[in-house]
């Protein structure tokens, strides 16, 4: 799964990533309020979220090298 997610994050656009980027920050500011005020549903969903932006933030590194 996690090499399909990769390969499907390749695919896309530098501005498509940086717009995707922008979506998980602000889900991960919204789990993170959740976990303060207790109503977290899954904890695991933080990690999720945190790797695959650092997945983006890799990818958008690799291309503007390139």
């Amino acid at each position: 799964m996690k090499s399909n997610n990769t390969a499907e994050l390749r695919e896309k656009t530098a501005d498509e990533l940086q717009t995707r980027e922008r979506e998980l920050t602000e889900q991960l500011f919204k789990l993170r309020f959740q976990r303060a005020t207790g109503r977290i549903e899954s904890p695991a969903k933080m990690r999720q979220v945190r790797r695959e932006i650092a997945r983006i933030k890799t990818l958008l590194n690799e291309k503007s090298r390139a």
